[in-house]
């Protein structure tokens, strides 16, 4: 597949999961998370060639101009949608998969103490997200735990803990309150699902 197949689809995921997103221009031209994963792509690419500090340069340009901020060391799937994107950090050792959400404000991060930094070097400390995930704003999503594919995070929840495939969890600490395991794979924001 070449690029304008790729970019042609990403656009079309983003236009499945936002009505806001009325033509290609207007997501090409005003949307953050295109641009943070266009500047992503390349920081990602630098980096793996050691070339550690202009890919710090070039996350941090992006994080000025979109508000989101993505390590170029993070491991990011086809197809991720960052709506409004304002506040999203994601962690050095961030793993994404495909076709996920997150909502302004998430954060996939670390939980790993300031002592002793040096000998986390090289070490798993942020989140492993799986395919068709959902995260609602203000979640925040600590350490090297593992969330299950179609899961759904709810806004302000705060997750240390490994989620299981097609869980919904909440709170603080969040907890999953699915009655039956989501398994469906089309877009459902804010926990609206036609499963009970």
């Amino acid at each position: 597949m070449n690029i304008l197949e790729n970019i042609k689809n990403y656009i079309q995921s983003i236009q499945k999961r936002d009505p806001a997103a009325s033509s290609i221009l207007i997501v090409l031209l005003t949307y953050p998370c295109v641009k943070s994963i266009f500047f992503h792509i390349i920081a990602h690419k630098i980096w793996n060639m050691n070339l550690h500090i202009i890919a710090r340069m070039i996350s941090q340009l992006s994080r000025f101009l979109t508000g989101i901020e993505i390590h170029p060391a993070a491991i990011i799937g086809k197809n991720l949608f960052i709506d409004h994107g304002m506040g999203v950090v994601i962690g050095q050792t961030a793993e994404i998969g495909n076709d996920v959400t997150l909502y302004h404000g998430v954060t996939l991060g670390g939980i790993s103490p300031a002592v002793k930094s040096k000998e986390q070097i090289g070490v798993k400390r942020h989140p492993t997200i799986g395919d068709y995930v959902i995260i609602g704003s203000g979640a925040q999503v600590l350490g090297p735990i593992k969330v299950g594919v179609c899961a759904r995070i709810g806004s302000n929840a705060v997750v240390t803990k490994d989620v299981l495939k097609g869980a919904i969890m909440v709170g603080v600490p969040a907890k999953n309150i699915a009655k039956k395991k989501i398994t469906n794979k089309v877009f459902a924001p804010y926990g609206v699902t036609n499963e009970k």
